[in-house]
């Protein structure tokens, strides 16, 4: 009997999980599609099978599905429990998990060596945002000019703004053949660099562009009024600052405000809004600054360990972090609250190490608790650290330190600043605090070093050189270098002849060379009007035979009155006794009245 013939159509047995595993795929992309993550993660769990066809794509997909779903620390833990039984590699993916968490050194690490597709180099130049290397963010981004990643002239704007060249905004946009007005994002973003220019007014009605081209958008997407203002709140904050800036005060207060209460802006530009209305408002309405900037900072467990709430260290950039720090700082230190300011101010700057404000008020702190010595210390330390930041620093310092009654150091402070050595103002400083501190020879070397320089300089202020001069020569005279003085007045007359100069030139010759005082004194013109003096007569009018001799001095003067000879008590009125009622004491008038009544 012959075989039985097989069935058309009849699939095998081994045909059977090809069929399940495209309706799974299948089932999986109408999640995706919907959005529907966290059902797309439970579809994939049940694609994940080593020994089927197709288990790659599921692994990925349960991967990218947790991602989506924000559900970051498992999906961390699947690529650590995939990557041990399967040979996919999932370090992109790692990076990015990693770059979520704000683990930005694991993440950079985790890139490197890997191949350089424009996705990887677009997450790379990310992570080197966040991490404030914005040279190397803008050398990638330039290098994926040529590459078709959606929306890439918003992000390389970003990062030649925060990189300091906004310079190179424009030549950028002209090479990428985009129009500033071309998305409501990109246009705040060249907003910003103009105000980084100082071009405010451009900055304004580049932004009251960017707001009307973001409603439009929005509102095409059918999103709410209330989801549309909160797209717009970073558009509308930065608004307020440039009004702000331009003098608009009223305004800007009123915008700052309207944003913190309606509460319809995301956390970083409500945050943003806040330390700016404190800094608009100043030292005025200390107690409720406070309490804002409160819910915004948060203590650490460890010591001199402070963080933004909600997630804000991660959202904010360097610069609105700092801010929000130091208003707090001032606010502290505005209300006297010292403890609080004490446990903060330490912490600020090793947040912030390449800023100087924290430092400064580092050293506020130290000089409210009295400890000028501290203050001169990191102050001096960051200086040495930091030279081309010192001379705001050093100022302070020798601010801090001719107040606290250390002259030399207050001088040594100055004379580090070599742009400002040959000012007058500088220059007087300096010799005052020499003087104080006893450095006389230090002082002169102030004086001298001030004349080379002036006199060396091809300037047109030469008057400065001889107030200098002036100053010099009378310093050295009232110290007794008299030979030097006269020499110095003695330029003086020479190349302006100046007639204060001339005054002082006689005087200084007087002590030692007569025969000279004599000789310059003959080029002193008499006052207008004055005809000679006769000396004799001046000598007798002024005898003592001229002096009216009064009566002698009281030799009780020294006395207090009653206790003098000449002391009489005053009587005292006994019409002026006062009545006493049940009321107590009332003066005679007012108890007339009442008797009378």
């Amino acid at each position: 009997m012959p075989p039985k013939a097989k069935e058309k159509g009849k699939p095998t047995a081994a045909a059977a999980p090809a069929v399940a595993i495209e309706d799974l795929f299948t089932t999986l992309n109408r999640h995706v599609q919907r959005l529907e993550f966290d059902l797309a993660v439970k579809v994939s769990d049940q694609g994940v099978s080593f020994d089927a066809p197709g288990d790659e794509d599921a692994i990925r997909c349960k991967v990218v599905a947790l991602i989506k779903n924000e559900r970051i620390d498992d999906a961390l833990l699947a690529i650590e429990a995939f990557s041990k039984k399967s040979s996919i590699d999932f370090s992109f993916f790692k990076a990015y998990c990693l770059y979520r968490q704000n683990k930005l050194a694991e993440a950079l690490e985790s890139l490197k060596g890997k191949e350089e597709n424009s996705a990887a180099m677009f997450l790379e130049s990310q992570i080197l945002y966040r991490l404030g290397k914005m040279d190397a963010c803008v050398d990638i981004y330039q290098n994926l000019q040529k590459s078709k990643i959606d929306s890439l002239e918003i992000n390389f704007v970003a990062g030649l703004v925060s990189a300091g060249k906004v310079t190179e905004v424009q030549g950028t946009m002209d090479s990428l053949r985009v129009k500033p007005t071309s998305s409501f994002e990109l246009a705040y973003n060249i907003a910003c660099s103009l105000i980084e220019r100082n071009k405010y007014k451009d900055a304004e009605q580049l932004l009251l562009s960017a707001r009307r081209i973001g409603q439009e958008t929005l509102m095409e997407e059918n999103l709410a009024d209330d989801d549309i203002e909160t797209e717009l709140a970073p558009i509308a904050v930065q608004l307020a600052y440039v009004q702000q800036v331009l003098g608009n005060t009223q305004e800007a207060f009123e915008s700052y405000s309207s944003i913190i209460k309606k509460n319809l802006a995301d956390e970083s530009s409500l945050a943003v809004a806040i330390s700016n209305l404190i800094a608009l408002k100043g030292p005025k309405d200390v107690s409720d600054g406070l309490r804002k900037l409160d819910k915004l900072v948060e203590k650490g467990e460890g010591p001199l360990t402070f963080h933004l709430a909600r997630g804000l260290d991660l959202k904010l950039s360097q610069n609105q972090r700092e801010a929000i720090y130091v208003n707090r700082l001032l606010l502290l230190l505005h209300s006297n609250k010292l403890d609080q300011a004490r446990e903060l101010a330490p912490a600020v700057p090793g947040m912030f190490p390449n800023s100087i404000t924290p430092v400064l008020l580092q050293a506020a702190v130290h000089v409210r608790e009295n400890k000028a010595n501290r203050a001169e210390e990191i102050l001096w330390q960051f200086a040495n650290k930091f030279p081309d930041k010192s001379k705001i620093i050093l100022l302070a310092r020798a601010q801090i330190a001719a107040s606290a009654g250390h002259p030399q150091i207050a001088a040594e402070s100055l004379q580090r600043i070599q742009d400002i050595q040959h000012k007058p103002a500088t220059i007087a400083t300096l010799v005052s605090l020499k003087e104080r501190a006893g450095d006389i020879d230090g002082a002169y070397s102030v004086f001298d070093s001030a004349i080379r320089w002036w006199s060396n300089a091809m300037s047109e202020n030469n008057y400065k050189l001889d107030v200098i001069m002036q100053e010099a020569a009378s310093f050295k005279l009232r110290h007794g270098k008299k030979d030097e003085a006269a020499r110095l007045y003695e330029e003086l007359v020479r190349a302006h002849n100046s007639i204060e100069a001339l005054v002082g030139l006689i005087r200084t010759a007087a002590h030692t060379d007569v025969e000279k005082a004599e000789s310059y004194e003959k080029q002193l013109k008499p006052p207008p009007g004055l005809k000679g003096i006769d000396v004799e007569s001046l000598e007798k009018t002024s005898g003592p035979n001229q002096i009216a001799i009064g009566p002698p001095p009281d030799p009780e003067r020294w006395l207090p009155k009653r206790e003098r000879s000449s002391f009489r008590p005053k009587r005292k009125d006994k019409r002026a006794a006062q009545i006493r009622g049940s009321q107590c004491a009332v003066a005679k008038e007012a108890a007339s009245s009442e008797l009378e009544v």
